[in-house]
C-alpha cells in the first residue's frame, strides 16, 4: 500500500461520515487515527451531540459490522460476550454471541455499568479474544470499542477503573456545534425528512486492517523516539502528578504520531504529529496528586505544561 492510497481512503471515509457530522473534523480525524491504529475510543461528553451517529457513520463507510450496547446497572456480562444456549432440536448447547462479537462496538454510557459488567469488556480491548465456558474465540479484525461517559451526571454510576481507562487509545470529546454549524445541522435534517443518515461504504475491513499494517510498519527516527519517552518520563516525575504514564502511554504516543502523519500524506512522523497528538493520549493516564486535583487542575494543562518545556528535537 501507498501513503496516498491510505490517505484518500481515510479522507473518503471521514468525508462521508462529515455528511451527517456537522464541522468537527479534529473530532473525525481523531477517531479515524484511533481506526489505524486499531484502538479504543473515550468519549467524555455531554448527550446529544452525535456520538452514537458518528460510531455508526464510521462503521457504515468502512464496511465494518456495528453493534451498540447501552449500559445500565442491570447489565450482566453474558449480555456483552454472549452465552451457551441449549438447542432443544439437537440437545446440545450453542453459542449465542453477543455484541462484542462486531468491528465496531459502542459503548453507550460505559459507567453506568457494575465494574463486573465494565471488567467483560476488559479481555476484548487487550487480547481481541473472548473466553466464554473455558473456550476463547477470537474477535473479527478490526475490533474497536467507541466508549462514551457523561462528565456531567454521576449519580447512579460506577467510575472506570484505571486498568480499563488505560485500555483506550485516545479519550476526546466532540463538543458543542457553533451557531452556524447548529443551523447547518437543522437544514440537513429537514433536507432528509428522517433521522438516519445514509453513507456510501468506501473501503472494507479488509482495507482497514491493511492501512493498519501499514501503519505500524512506518519508520520512526530514533530523535522521535527519543522525543516520546522524554514526555512520558516527564509524567512520572511532575510535581503534580502522583502516576504517569506507563510504557503502553508511550507505544500510544508512537502510534498514534503515525497514524497522524500517515493521514497527512507521509510515511514518517515528525515533531508535530507527536505534539496534535499528545494530549488526547496521555491525559487520561495520569493519576494527579492530591492537593492539584482537589484546586481543580487538569491533567491535560499538566500534558501541555510538559509539551512546552521539552525542546523539540531537529529531524534531518
Amino acid at each position: 500500500m501507498r501513503t496516498e492510497e491510505l490517505q484518500s481512503t481515510c479522507q473518503g471515509i471521514m468525508d462521508e461520515v462529515g455528511k451527517a457530522i456537522v464541522g468537527k473534523r479534529e473530532v473525525l480525524e481523531r477517531v479515524m487515527m484511533a481506526m489505524l491504529c486499531n484502538g479504543h475510543v473515550l468519549f467524555e461528553d455531554y448527550p446529544g451531540l452525535a456520538k452514537t451517529m458518528m460510531a455508526n457513520c464510521f462503521a457504515q463507510s468502512s464496511g465494518c459490522a456495528f453493534k451498540r450496547v447501552q449500559f445500565t446497572p442491570d447489565l450482566l456480562p453474558a449480555d456483552i460476550t454472549g452465552t451457551y444456549i441449549l438447542d432443544r432440536q439437537t440437545g446440545n448447547f450453542r453459542l449465542r454471541q453477543g455484541p462484542i462479537f462486531a468491528n465496531i462496538l459502542l459503548a453507550d454510557e460505559i459507567n453506568r455499568a457494575p465494574p463486573k459488567t465494565q471488567a467483560a469488556l476488559l479481555e476484548a480491548m487487550q487480547e481481541r479474544q473472548v473466553t466464554l465456558e473455558g473456550e476463547t474465540m477470537p474477535l473479527p479484525r478490526p475490533f474497536i470499542v467507541l466508549a462514551t461517559q457523561n462528565p456531567i451526571e454521576y449519580e447512579g454510576t460506577y467510575p472506570l477503573p484505571e486498568a480499563q481507562i488505560d485500555r483506550f487509545l485516545i479519550r476526546t470529546s466532540v463538543g458543542y456545534p457553533t451557531q452556524e454549524e447548529e443551523r447547518e445541522i437543522l437544514r440537513r435534517r429537514r433536507a432528509r425528512g428522517k433521522e438516519e443518515v445514509s453513507m456510501e461504504r468506501v473501503c472494507t475491513p479488509e482495507r482497514i486492517v491493511e492501512m493498519q499494517k501499514f501503519v505500524d510498519g512506518m519508520h520512526v527516527q530514533d530523535v522521535i523516539e527519543e522525543y516520546i519517552v522524554k514526555i512520558v518520563a516527564a509524567t512520572r516525575s511532575h510535581t503534580q502528578v502522583e502516576v504517569g504514564a506507563s510504557p503502553r502511554g508511550s507505544l500510544a504516543l508512537m502510534r498514534l504520531s503515525a497514524a497522524r502523519a500517515a493521514l497527512k500524506g507521509r510515511d514518517f512522523v515528525l515533531p508535530d504529529d507527536v505534539k496534535e497528538v499528545a494530549v488526547p493520549a496521555l491525559a487520561h493516564r495520569l493519576i494527579l496528586a492530591a492537593d492539584p486535583w482537589i484546586r481543580g487542575v487538569k491533567p491535560r494543562s499538566v500534558v501541555e505544561t510538559i509539551m512546552k518545556d521539552i525542546p523539540v528535537p531537529k529531524v534531518g
